[in-house]
């Protein structure tokens, strides 16, 4: 079953075209990614599928809603971790899952939520004294605590270590086997092939490519997903 339904969306800003008919689908269960060069249109298109932007033609619906018209109910099965996430440095840890748990009418018990994403050491911390793996983990959990259906992940390990990032994949796995449909916004090569079951290749605004990581590698004669990516998007750096 679809969870996401893009069709033949589009979005310009004043007279440039951000996205051009894009069309796409996310089944239940799976990691998706998206993944392309800056400007491709990723964050447009994620914020379309959150209800933060209108399409100027084209249609969407995410768990069956309009994510526009009834954004209020699908941010109830919802949640969203953003690329530039900020929280007050003096808000404690348990204090700010205590706080985004109230935001909705059935979340996922939070002592509960704090406990399964090892921050139960970490309550009392202030948000400023978090390294940058548990910020990232703070944040997942934050996303998770109103016990969403669908969870949208964006650049998560941008600018943190090796070992800190190696922590953050073990994690988006734990969520995906969880049973939450997750999708991932990356431009980390190995973040896309270690996590997703399929993945979408935005260039200048378009979908050049869907499919699993591997199968694009195939398609266009490519050893690796980094060298499908050069090829389906023009040798653009991500």
């Amino acid at each position: 079953m679809a969870i996401i339904e893009v069709s033949e969306v589009s979005k310009s800003y004043a007279g440039r075209s951000a996205l051009a008919d894009v069309t796409l689908s996310v089944d239940a269960g799976e990691v998706f990614g998206i993944m392309g060069p800056n400007g491709a249109g990723k964050t447009t298109l994620v914020e379309i599928i959150e209800g933060l932007r209108a399409p100027d033609a084209g249609s969407v619906r995410v768990l069956g809603l309009d994510p526009r018209a009834e954004r209020r109910r699908l941010n109830e099965s919802l949640g969203v971790q953003l690329q530039h996430t900020q929280l007050p440095d003096n808000l404690k840890v348990a204090e700010a899952l205590k706080l985004y748990a109230s935001f909705y009418r059935a979340p996922a018990d939070w002592p509960t939520v704090m406990r399964t994403w090892g921050l139960a050491e970490l309550a009392g911390r202030r948000v400023g004294k978090l390294s940058g793996g548990q910020k990232q983990r703070l944040f997942i959990a934050l996303a998770l605590v109103g016990d969403p259906d669908l969870v949208v992940l964006d650049e998560l390990t941008t600018g943190l270590d090796p070992g800190a990032r190696r922590e953050t994949l073990s994690i988006v796995r734990r969520v995906r086997d969880s049973g939450v449909t997750v999708v991932l916004i990356s431009h980390f090569m190995e973040e896309i092939e270690a996590l997703c079951d399929r993945v979408a290749v935005l260039s200048q605004g378009r979908v050049v490519a869907v499919d699993t990581p591997a199968a694009l590698a195939a398609r266009v004669d490519a050893r690796t997903l980094d060298g499908a990516f050069e090829k389906l998007t023009g040798g653009i750096e991500s």
